[in-house]
This record gives C-alpha cells, structure tokens and sequence, in this order.
C-alpha cells in the first residue's frame, strides 16, 4: 500500500486538519471581529467533509478497499456514517452557538476553532483501527472538550464543569491506556485485525484484563454506569451549546469507537464481553431513570436521560450481531435528533433580561407564553419517552428485536420493563408546561438558526420522520456490516 492511496482515503481528515489550522492563524490575527466568519467557515469545513464521506457509505466499502497506513485506520461504510452523524451534529452546534455567547459578550473564534478539532478527534475515532490511532483521536477530541466545557471564564459553574472534566478524563484516559499496554503485552499486537486473531484460540486471563480496563475507559466517554458520575455535574455546568454539543457529538463517536472495539478487534470473544455490557446497559438504563426523576433542572435531567438512552443502546450492542450493531446506529441516530432538539429547545428559554431558564419553575404554563417551544418539547419528550407512533417508539423497538433474536430475552423484558421509569419525568415536561399556571418567565429568546434546528429536529421525530426511516435503516445495515469481517 503506498502513501497517495493512503492520503487518498483520509481526504475529510486532512480538509478538517488543514481547516483547523487555517482558522487558528484567522483567529489569532482576526480577534473576536472574526468570530462569526470563522464561525461559518468551520461549517463550511465540516460540510464539506461530510460531503466526502457519502460516497463511501453509498458504495459499501470494506475491507483492504477501505483500510490506510498498513491497518492503522478504515475508511469504510461504518465509519463513514459515523463520520456523517458527528459532522452534522457538530454543524447544528455551531449554529446555535453564536446567539448564546454574543449575548453574554462571550464569543471568540477560539470556539470554532475548538469544535473543529473536536470534530478531527472524533473523525479518527470512529475511524480507528488500531490502539494508537484509538488513543490519538480520543485525546485530541478529549483535550478540546475539557477547554469548551470551562469556555466561560467568568461563569464558576462552566469553570468547575471544565476542572471535574478535566480530572475525570485524565483517570478514564490512565485505566485506558492500561488496557491498552495489557491487551498489547498478551496479544503482541495494537492492530485490531492482529488482536481478533491472536484470540481466535481463545483468551488469555491477562487479556481478558485488558479486555476490561480498556471497556471501562470508554465507558467513560459514553457515560454508561457506573462511570457516568462526572455527566450531570459537567452537563449542567458547561454554556449550554457546549452541552449540546458534548450530548450528540462525541457521544456518536464514544458509542462507535466502542462498538468497533467490542465487534471487530474482540469481535471472537464476544461471551467475554458480553456480560460486562449488559451489566453496563441495565445499570444505565435503571441509574439514569431513577436519577433523573428528582431533578429538578432542565440541563441536569437531560445528562441522566442520556444515561438512560446509553443504556438502550448497549443492549443492540450486547447482541453481537449485525442486525443488534445496525439496531444500535438507528437508535444513536434518533437519540442525536432527539437530544439536539431538546437541548436547543432549552437553549431558547430566556427572561426578559436575556438569562437563560433551566428549571421546572421557569416553564410552568410554557404551552401559554411560548407555545411554539411547548408544542416541540412536547413532541421531544414523548419520543424520549419511547411513545408510538414517534421515532423514539421505533428506535427501541429496533434495538428490544435484535436482542431477541440473538436470545437475549430476558435483556429485552428488562428493559421494555425500566422504560416505563423514564415515561415518569418525560411526562412532567408535558405536566409542568401545559397543566400548571404559566409564570411567564420565558419571554423571549431563539434565533432564526435556533428556530430551525429546533422545526427540523421536531419534524424528524413525529410521524412525518418516519417516512424517512426505511433509507435510514438501508444505511445503518450497510454500515453495520463494515463491523464484521467476512459478513
């Protein structure tokens, strides 16, 4: 394999790294004058990466025909789409941003500019097929993140968000690079390939180990129970568009680093595994419905519901099969639209003297002051909620299947059962905005771009959406069989 094919296939890689740095010099000499043109431009950027990557997604491509740098990373149809969803999650982040941060006097370049190496970050995750090419995207997108989430300087809150990020991080990061030097000591290999083969035979107690520590740091990055415990504190500190941003993005690329972790460089030990992600998925789905019930700010229940819909996901995880790893991108994708919209939702609640609303006080009677936002969240909540005929409804219909047909029924009863939990305080939302006296607190608030992202996101989940779902699950099949060599 020479070089040109391998750049050939990295091509979005290299236009976000260029993109990147060529942003990075504009802020530096531009100042905050350049915020809103850098703004656009890293957009564009990543539009345009995302461009790139349909081509191989609409062909399939797998195999040697995908693979760049001697197996260090897979241009193929799974990464592909998971490329697709960060790049338009992190595209609908940067749109909402600027009214936020213009209105606190708070908006600089240096916050495209660190969405867009975020985005290269998560861009080599999704595509890792390799330890060290695993450890480098991670961290690169890890490093970014910690500074959003304390981008607020003046702001105690975002500050401390960013330091119980930080320090986390950094021990989520150690137990994974012990995995990693554990599963390289007992296997003799970081490449994907070589580990599923020196475990053929079967596995070894210390790379059983690795197996562990490694599952554990990446447990981490999608807050699964039990190292979900810095997610309520950082989602409710950290500038809300940050938030927004931390529940779709990276979210999307920590869910598809660990499923192609799990199915392709471990993918013939799956009963190795298994166990520990079902433990994973049923403590998640419990903790995170159980947890949010007694919440009472906005920003902080919707951290435990992403708790929550972590845990769904797992389960099409834990059946190890194509149809569970296609069950569990349909439901990722449906969690982006529907964690987006919400949060967008929330982003546009603000008084008369611009302040953002965060808590059931400051909604009571919504559907009376703002019956546009009320009408979405409504819509939000109850596919949440999993109530038909919204997409959520589909979404964990897709992924209770895929375990029963790979005999995980008790798995499935489960967590058919703890979704009854999480109807409780999706239900409040409807309660708490169009059964209670309006306080008429939300007065104002929402941008073009807000109003926008927050229609489509709506319409995506309703029954309109659905149209729109036999294309989507032609995709998530195909990208899902990328995950399994020889299928």
């Amino acid at each position: 394999m020479d070089y040109a094919t391998s750049f050939g296939r990295i091509i979005p890689e290299l236009l976000l790294t260029g993109s990147s740095l060529v942003l990075l010099m504009i802020a530096a000499f531009g100042g905050e004058k350049a915020s809103r043109l850098v703004s656009i431009l890293a957009a564009v950027a990543i539009g345009a990466a995302g461009c790139l990557v349909i081509p191989t997604l609409a062909n399939g491509v797998e195999g040697e025909a995908a693979t760049a740098f001697y197996g260090q990373i897979s241009a193929d149809s799974f990464s592909a789409f998971a490329k697709l969803l960060v790049y338009l999650a992190a595209i609908g982040c940067l749109m909402i941003a600027p009214g936020f941060f213009i209105q606190r006097r708070a908006m600089k370049p240096e916050y495209p500019v660190l969405v867009l190496f975020a985005t290269l970050g998560m861009s080599i995750m999704v595509s890792a097929t390799d330890l060290m090419t695993l450890y480098i995207g991670l961290e690169l997108n890890s490093l970014a993140a910690y500074v959003l989430a304390s981008f607020l300087r003046n702001d105690s809150r975002s500050a401390e968000a960013g330091l119980k990020y930080f320090v986390l991080g950094a021990l989520a990061s150690g137990i994974l690079l012990y995995g990693m030097s554990l599963t390289y000591g007992f296997t003799g290999t970081t490449s994907f390939a070589g580990i599923r083969a020196a475990q053929e035979a079967g596995l070894s107690t210390g790379a059983l180990f690795g197996l562990i520590f490694v599952l554990a740091g990446l447990a981490f990055k999608i807050s699964a129970v039990p190292f979900h415990m810095w997610t309520p504190d950082v989602y409710q500190g950290a500038p809300t568009p940050v938030t927004t941003f931390f529940a779709t993005a990276p979210k999307v690329a920590a869910v598809a680093l660990t499923a192609r972790v799990a199915l392709d460089a471990f993918g013939s030990q799956a009963d190795a595994w298994r166990q520990i992600v079902i433990f994973a998925a049923l403590a998640s789905i419990i903790v995170g419905a159980l947890g949010a019930i007694g919440q009472n700010n906005l920003k902080r229940l919707l951290a435990y519901s992403s708790i929550n819909n972590v845990g769904f996901i797992l389960i099409g995880l834990a059946a190890a099969t194509v149809e569970g790893a296609s069950a569990m991108l349909f439901y990722l994708t449906t969690y982006v639209v529907m964690s987006l919209g919400s949060f967008v939702a929330v982003l546009m609640l603000r008084n008369g003297e611009g302040e953002n609303l965060e808590t059931f006080e400051d909604i009571a009677g919504l559907s009376s002051t703002r019956p546009g936002i009320a009408l979405c969240l409504l819509a939000l909540m109850f596919s949440l909620a999993g109530i038909p005929p919204l997409l959520g409804f589909w979404a964990k219909v897709e992924v209770f299947n895929a375990a029963i047909q790979a005999g995980l029924v008790p798995l499935a009863v489960i967590g058919i059962a703890a979704s009854v939990i999480g109807a409780f305080y999706y239900i409040k939302f409807v309660k708490v905005m169009y059964f209670e006296e309006p306080v008429g607190r939300a007065t104002k608030g929402g941008s073009a771009a807000h109003w926008a992202i927050l229609i489509i996101c709506t319409l995506l989940i309703s029954p309109l959406g659905f149209l729109l779902t036999r294309g989507l699950q032609a995709m998530t099949d195909t990208a899902a069989a990328g995950l399994f060599p020889g299928v």
